[in-house]
């Protein structure tokens, strides 16, 4: 076991109990750690449970909450994974794990099933949030820290294509992650989409992050 899960959360009491079944005692997983951003709806609590860690911080953002959980994590190779999932499995986790463990692939993606239909048609969801990837190919905590609350995927994707890391994207047929929409409402859902595209454009700039779909592509492996 040499895997260390981490997994930033922010008001989600009502999911994390779902996406922690499937996690908590998985064979691969040498600890889970759970990154409180300043929830007020119970999140800490609601994740507390034998075989979890739970950490919790001031909301700085998801970039800030992972950099916290990697900053705690005792192993090289991390596993991502958010903590609003719906249907995620053990084994939904060992298929996007198996391809790095086993060598076949530097870093993991996975590309769930309700995923926009444009990353099913080219295969790649490059702002995934669930990802299996050796800590020298994530920014140090304390760049990260520095990121754009949703930054921190395009500037693991940077670093991935500079390193020309083999990528394996891996299909989750049955696992979702619920539209920012159905959790916060119609006008706040909208409101976090454009910020999260706000931060990617303070982070690489839109133009590099289009150009990060087409190189990570080309790095996909079988």
């Amino acid at each position: 076991m040499t895997v260390s899960c981490v997994i930033p959360a922010w008001n989600e009491a009502p999911r994390i109990g779902a996406v922690l079944d499937a996690v908590t005692f998985h064979p691969r997983l040498a600890e889970v750690i759970v990154v409180d951003d300043g929830s007020t709806d119970g999140t800490s609590e609601a994740a507390a449970r034998p075989g979890v860690t739970v950490i919790r911080q001031p909301n700085r953002g998801k970039s800030a909450a992972v950099a916290t959980g990697i900053a705690a994590a005792r192993h090289d190779l991390i596993l991502l994974i958010d903590s609003d999932l719906q249907g995620l499995t053990p084994a939904a986790l060992e298929a996007l794990m198996v391809p790095v463990l086993s060598g076949q692939a530097d870093v993991s993606v996975s590309l769930r099933r309700n995923a926009p239909w444009l990353w099913h048609r080219i295969g790649l969801d490059y702002i995934s949030g669930e990802r299996l990837v050796p800590r020298h190919l994530l920014p140090p905590p304390g760049v990260m820290a520095t990121l754009p609350r949703f930054g921190l995927e395009v500037e693991m994707n940077r670093r991935w294509i500079a390193a020309a890391a083999r990528i394996a994207v891996v299909r989750w047929p049955a696992v979702d992650s619920p539209m920012k929409q159905a959790k916060r409402g119609a006008w706040a859902g909208i409101v976090a989409d454009l910020a999260m595209i706000r931060d990617i454009a303070a982070t690489v700039g839109l133009p590099r992050a289009a150009a990060q779909i087409a190189a990570m592509r080309r790095l996909r492996v079988a």
